[in-house]
C-alpha cells in the first residue's frame, strides 16, 4: 500500500482502536467484553505456538547444554589439575621423607664410626657395558672430594671415588668385579679380601684356609694405609655361604652386602678418617632372640586331675607293680 494521507489516517485509527480495546480489557478484568475473543484466539493460535516452541526448544536446550558442558569441562579440567598437583606433592613428600630417613641413618652411621663425611646425592648411574658398576654423585673437588676416598651410606660400604670433577665425582661400587677391599670378620678377626661380582653376592677370600666361619658372621673393612682408599670399621656384609674347606691355603666365602647398590640415593664421602679404628662399633645391633615361653600347670583346687593325667596313687601302684622292681628295705619293714 502506498504511503498516502488516507493510509496514515487508517493506521492512526487502528492504533487508537487497539489502545481503546486494551483499556477496556484491563478495566473489565475477568468480565472483560473481549475475553471471549481472547479465548477464541488462544484456541486458534495455541497449537501453532506449541508447535513452534517444540521445534525451537531443542535448539535452545542444545545451546544451553553446550554452554553448561563447557563450564563442566573447565571444572573437570581444573579438578584434574588440582588432583595431579596433589599427587605430585604427596609423592614428593614421600620421597622427601625417605631421603630424610636415609640422611638420618647416614649421619648415625658416620657418628658411630667418627667419620667426617660430605653428603652427596646420586645423580646418574654408569653404563653397564663390561660389567662396570659406577654412579655419579653431585660433589666434586670444590667440595673437598679427592680420588680414592671411601663412600658409605647408612647401611655400610658403597664404594670408592675413582674420578673427580669440579662439581661431580664417579664412584666405583663395591659390587664391581674390579673392586677389592680388605675385610675382617667380627667374631674371629679373620682377615680376607672381598671382590665384587655384579648382582651376585660378594666373594671373600680368607687368608686362613682353616678358619672357622659360619653363615651369619659379619664383616667390616680392615682399612688401608693412610686410610686411602678405605677407612676401617665400615660394615661390609654378612656371610650367607661358606665353601667347604679342601685343604687350600685360603677359604672362600659368599657375603651379602649391607648396601643396596640398585637403590642408592643419599651417600657420604669420608673426607676425614677416624682417629682410632672403630672396630665393630659401626655394625648394627644384633636382633634379640625371641623369649622362651614356659607353661606351668597348676593343680585344681577341687582335687580334680587334669584330663589325661592319672592320680598319684595309681601311678605309684603301677610303679610298684612293674616286674623286676624290688621294694626298698623300708618298704619291706612296713609290710
Amino acid at each position: 500500500m502506498r504511503d498516502t494521507k488516507e493510509s496514515r489516517l487508517l493506521l492512526a485509527l487502528l492504533v487508537a482502536v487497539a489502545f481503546a480495546l486494551i483499556t477496556v480489557d484491563i478495566r473489565g478484568g475477568e468480565e472483560s467484553p473481549v475475553d471471549g475473543a481472547r479465548r477464541a484466539a488462544a484456541a486458534v493460535f495455541g497449537p501453532v505456538e506449541n508447535s513452534v516452541a517444540s521445534a525451537v526448544d531443542p535448539i535452545g536446550n542444545a545451546i544451553g547444554a553446550v554452554r553448561d558442558s563447557g563450564e563442566r569441562h573447565n571444572r573437570i579440567a581444573q579438578l584434574e589439575k588440582e588432583n595431579a598437583e596433589l599427587k605430585a606433592r604427596l609423592g614428593s613428600d614421600d620421597r622427601n621423607r625417605n631421603r630424610v630417613r636415609e640422611l638420618d641413618k647416614l649421619l648415625r652411621t658416620a657418628g658411630a664410626g667418627q667419620y667426617g663425611i660430605k653428603a652427596a646425592e646420586v645423580i646418574a648411574i654408569g653404563a653397564a657395558q663390561g660389567f662396570s658398576w659406577t654412579v655419579t654423585i653431585d660433589a666434586g673437588s670444590q667440595d673437598g672430594i679427592r680420588r680414592d676416598m671411601t663412600v658409605i651410606n647408612g647401611d655400610g660400604l658403597v664404594g670408592r671415588v675413582t674420578t673427580v670433577g669440579p662439581s661431580t665425582s664417579t664412584v666405583l661400587l663395591a659390587n664391581d668385579p674390579d673392586f677389592t677391599v680388605g675385610t675382617r670378620i667380627e667374631r674371629t678377626n679373620e682377615l680376607g679380601f672381598a671382590t665384587g661380582q655384579g648382582d651376585r653376592p660378594l666373594s671373600v677370600q680368607l687368608l686362613n684356609g682353616k678358619a672357622k666361619v659360619k653363615p651369619g658372621d659379619r664383616l667390616v673393612t680392615f682399612g688401608s694405609q693412610a686410610d686411602r682408599p678405605f677407612v676401617p670399621g665400615v660394615p661390609v656384609g654378612e656371610v650367607i655361604r661358606v665353601d667347604p674347606s679342601s685343604g687350600d691355603l685360603t677359604r672362600r666365602l659368599f657375603v651379602r652386602s649391607y648396601a643396596g647398590f640398585s637403590r642408592l640415593d643419599i651417600v657420604g664421602v669420608v673426607v676425614q678418617a677416624p682417629r682410632t679404628d672403630p672396630r665393630d662399633t659401626v655394625l648394627p645391633a644384633k636382633p634379640k632372640p625371641a623369649p622362651t615361653v614356659t607353661v606351668t600347670v597348676t593343680p585344681s583346687p577341687t582335687g580334680e586331675q587334669p584330663p589325661g593325667e592319672q592320680p598319684q596313687g595309681e601311678r605309684d601302684g603301677q610303679m610298684n607293680a612293674q616286674p623286676g622292681v624290688t621294694p626298698r628295705a623300708d618298704e619291706q619293714d612296713q609290710e
